[in-house]
């Protein structure tokens, strides 16, 4: 599966803010088991789960920027570094977070560089991850193939309104025109 491919997601699922603490609970409390260190939060919305479960296991939270896009819009088909994970991983339990492993690899991408720089481990969590993500990730709060719309990207403030984001719109649209949908 391609990242971005919506229609072949099957149907929409939307997460609530209440129900994004409620996952990001849940992955809290399995990241507890873990002893974990240190939460590298993946920018930017990764920061969301990662904040939340820093905060609750009272870890350091240290961002990284890894993406595909430029100003919210998809520019590359590998993503590409703006913010590497910095040296003080060395000798930490670290968890790396996102908010969704579409493909799995972005989250592999950060793991691997956390160890690269001496990190002791590296789990990948994500709030949601799809069935097809390969590689999947070692904890996910939610496994859905839906077309997943979070709190903070249901609407953009464009233009001087507020309206629907517009991949949002697209993602919908793709999957009223393909055969699934």
């Amino acid at each position: 599966m391609k990242s971005y491919d919506y229609q072949h997601r099957q149907g929409v699922e939307e997460i609530s803010w209440e129900r994004f603490a409620a996952l990001s609970a849940q992955l809290t409390e399995v990241l507890a088991t873990h002893r974990i260190d240190m939460v590298i939060g993946i920018a930017r919305a990764g920061l969301f789960p990662a904040t939340a479960v820093a905060c609750a296991l009272r870890r350091e939270l240290t961002p990284v920027r890894i993406t595909r896009r430029v100003d919210d819009v998809v520019q590359y088909a590998s993503p590409i570094w703006r913010v590497d994970v910095p040296s003080t991983v060395i000798r930490q339990r670290v968890a790396v977070i996102d908010e969704i492993a579409d493909t799995g690899e972005t989250l592999a991408l950060v793991a691997a560089r956390a160890l690269e720089r001496g990190a002791h481990t590296a789990l990948t969590v994500s709030l949601v991850s799809h069935s097809w993500a390969d590689p999947r990730p070692n904890v996910t709060a939610l496994v859905s193939d839906a077309l997943i719309v979070f709190p903070w990207d249901r609407r953009v403030y464009q233009d001087g309104a507020w309206r629907t984001h517009p991949e949002i719109e697209a993602a919908l649209a793709a999957q009223k025109s393909s055969p699934n949908g």
